[in-house]
């Protein structure tokens, strides 16, 4: 059994993460940026923020201190894209050799179009592993049955992850393709917007369910493109995520893509809602122009949500692409 696991970021996923690991582990250390935060999970053992009816489990201690992770031997960062150069590189000359760290964020660097994977390496010198699965928040924190895909090139560091996460109801898959697991969960995110417009504009079942397969497909060609295995595409963090990610309410990039489907513009600023997607959508836009890449679902997302054109002209447009 492992003495201590830490979890970096208090929110719904990190909560839900902490959940999931906690039965083979001593403790789990949960940062929270805010000490309020931390100090009213210790005290009510519930993060009244995001789950406040749900009870956490007794081995889940809240830190305010990145230092206090200094002899965890697994670090699950669950944090948006955008976060985590910056808390690797804080997290750098805190840890031990033997630290491995695990990655949830589902996204890619704004500027660099680095991987989070790519981007942990660059900061810290080590490989991450990489997590990405239809992990709903609320669902895993009751302890559910859920599932995940991870992928790393150490295959010391996967076997040591693998053992953390998997319990009689989380199923873990691994594997070494990094690349794929890692654009899973970057084109989900673009789908899920595209699956949300269709919904929002109330396209007809049978056409939402024909974009639903080019797209699909579109994934598997994008990721073989950029180095990964498509095949990789029909594992939980690829065709478990897409679903879940595309059909359900429970998911940001969903919900955005309904709201622009029904002409509904969403000022991120003034909601406080971060939309993981949208940033997404510009990042794939320069990775297929970079590299002459046709793709019909990042065509039409980026013609809605980016430029702003009339969704039914941009699903017409999508449609003749079929």
């Amino acid at each position: 059994m492992f003495s201590n696991r830490g979890v970096v970021g208090a929110g719904a996923m990190g909560t839900a993460i902490s959940q999931t690991i906690c039965d083979n582990t001593k403790n789990v250390l949960l940062y929270a940026r805010r000490e309020d935060v931390a100090n009213s999970i210790n005290e009510t053992h519930f993060n009244k923020d995001y789950f406040p009816d749900i009870r956490l489990e007794e081995n889940i201690i809240a830190i305010n201190d990145l230092n206090e992770l200094k002899d965890a031997e697994i670090i699950f960062l669950t944090l948006p894209s955008s976060t985590i150069r910056d808390v690797a590189r804080n997290l750098k000359g805190i840890i031990s050799d033997d630290c491995v760290l695990v990655n949830t964020a589902k996204g890619l660097e704004k500027g660099s179009q680095k991987r989070m994977s790519q981007v942990i390496e660059e900061e810290t010198g080590r490989c991450a592993v990489v997590l990405s699965g239809p992990n709903i928040a609320s669902e895993m924190v009751r302890r559910t049955f859920s599932s995940a895909s991870i992928a790393c090139k150490n295959e010391q560091y996967l076997e040591k992850v693998k053992k953390a996460l998997s319990t009689s109801k989380f199923k873990v898959s691994a594997s070494d393709d990094v690349i794929g697991v890692e654009y899973c969960g970057v084109i989900k995110n673009v789908i899920a917007i595209s699956q949300g417009i269709c919904e929002g504009m109330k396209i007809n079942d049978n056409a939402r369910f024909s974009v639903f397969t080019k797209t699909y497909n579109e994934t598997k060609e994008l990721i073989e493109k950029f180095g990964g295995n498509g095949n990789t595409v029909d594992d939980y963090c690829g065709f478990g995520d897409i679903i879940t990610a595309s059909t359900l309410n429970v998911s940001r990039n969903h919900t955005l893509g309904v709201l622009y489907g029904q002409n509904i513009i969403v000022d991120e600023k003034a909601s406080g809602v971060l939309f993981e997607g949208k940033n997404t959508i510009i990042i794939m836009k320069e990775l297929c122009e970079k590299y002459n890449i046709e793709c019909a679902t990042v065509d039409f997302t980026y013609d809605v949500i980016i430029d702003r054109i009339n969704p039914k002209k941009a699903f017409e447009k999508f449609w003749d692409k079929l």
